[in-house]
């Protein structure tokens, strides 16, 4: 742990839209200060690759009983670098644009976030953890002490999912237009689902990363932490 943290911790959640930067600083925030980083964004990723590799989305979406059983018999583990799923690491798979196209869709299904919210608070109960998402400190942690909620232009997030998938894959054949319809497309999901919908919490600090670094937007929240942990 950082020399200069004291020895009290806290729950640190961040929440925002599709590509705000969340879970690269999320990640280099829980490092500098020495904190668990918890990424629930890839736990709902995991579900839907697995809704995606069996082709059965037709079929979970209309049949409640059969939904419930298949997130029952569906095992989802993150190590400090990882993601398991079924024993299986998927840590590349899970963040293809097939999955971020559906992720949206899977993570709005109520027995997918029953199950994966409970392990989320599990996660956290001893505090010293960083956890991004779309609802904790809406849903996962209302009482957290520090929220931040990331934002920026949807073009911009565009540009940045558009790289990450180009450093990928060179020859994907995908265009900016295309991704920034998908990114709106999938806030609007986000923010109108039934069960935990993306908004800000009351208490957040509005972080808009439009034109800031990945450095400048962990130093920033790093500095607030601080305030929190030492206060």
């Amino acid at each position: 742990m950082n020399k200069n943290i004291g020895i009290a911790k806290i729950v640190i959640a961040i929440d925002g839209p599709a590509a705000s930067g969340k879970s690269t600083t999320a990640k280099l925030l829980a490092k500098k200060l020495g904190y668990i980083y918890i990424d629930t964004g890839a736990m709902y990723r995991a579900f839907t690759l697995k809704v995606l590799s069996e082709n059965l989305l037709e079929q979970l979406l209309g049949d409640e009983s059969r939904l419930r059983q298949f997130v029952e018999h569906t095992d989802v583990r993150l190590t400090d670098t990882q993601v398991w799923l079924d024993g299986r690491d998927v840590t590349e798979q899970i963040r293809s644009n097939e999955v971020s196209k559906l992720v949206s869709k899977i993570s709005a299904l109520k027995a997918v976030r029953e199950k994966l919210s409970a392990i989320q608070k599990k996660l956290g109960e001893a505090k010293g953890v960083v956890m991004d998402g779309r609802d904790i400190g809406t849903a996962i942690f209302p009482n957290a002490e520090l929220k931040i909620y990331m934002m920026a232009s949807a073009r911009e997030r565009a540009k940045r999912r558009y790289a990450e998938l180009k450093a990928k894959n060179a020859d994907i054949d995908v265009s900016l237009d295309a991704l920034e319809a998908e990114i709106k497309q999938r806030d609007e999901e986000d923010m109108n689902r039934a069960v935990s919908p993306l908004r800000k919490a009351d208490d957040a600090v509005v972080l808009d990363t439009s034109s800031l670094t990945i450095e400048e937007q962990v130093e920033r929240i790093y500095r607030l932490a601080l305030e929190k942990i030492n206060s």
